[in-house]
C-alpha cells in the first residue's frame, strides 16, 4: 500500500541536540500524515486498514481517506514489478 501526502514545507527542520532527552526515545513521522513533521504525533493509527495493491489519498489534516486507488501495475512497489537484479 501507498499513501499521496501533501507537504508544503520547502526545507529541513532543524533538531538542536539539547532538545532531545537523552533518557526518551524520539520518534520521526515516517507515514507522512504527522500535523508536527518531523516528529511522529501517532497519526500513523489510521493507516492500520490500508490493503495491499492500494494507494491512499487522506484529507489535508490527514485524519480521514478522500480517495482510494488501484495501485498500476507496473509502480516500482508493486510486487508484480518488482524483479530481482541480474549480474552480469
Amino acid at each position: 500500500m501507498a499513501r499521496l501526502v501533501r507537504v508544503e514545507a520547502t526545507g529541513p527542520t532543524k533538531i538542536e541536540p539539547g532538545t532531545i532527552p537523552p533518557d526518551k526515545p524520539l520518534w520521526i513521522c515516517a507515514c507522512g500524515l504527522s500535523q508536527r513533521l518531523p516528529y511522529c504525533d501517532g497519526s500513523h493509527k489510521i493507516t492500520r486498514s490500508e490493503q495491499p495493491g492500494m494507494i491512499y489519498i487522506y484529507t489535508r489534516d490527514g485524519k480521514a481517506v478522500a480517495e482510494v486507488r488501484s495501485e498500476p501495475p507496473d509502480s516500482p512497489s508493486s510486487p508484480a514489478s518488482a524483479v530481482p537484479p541480474t549480474s552480469g
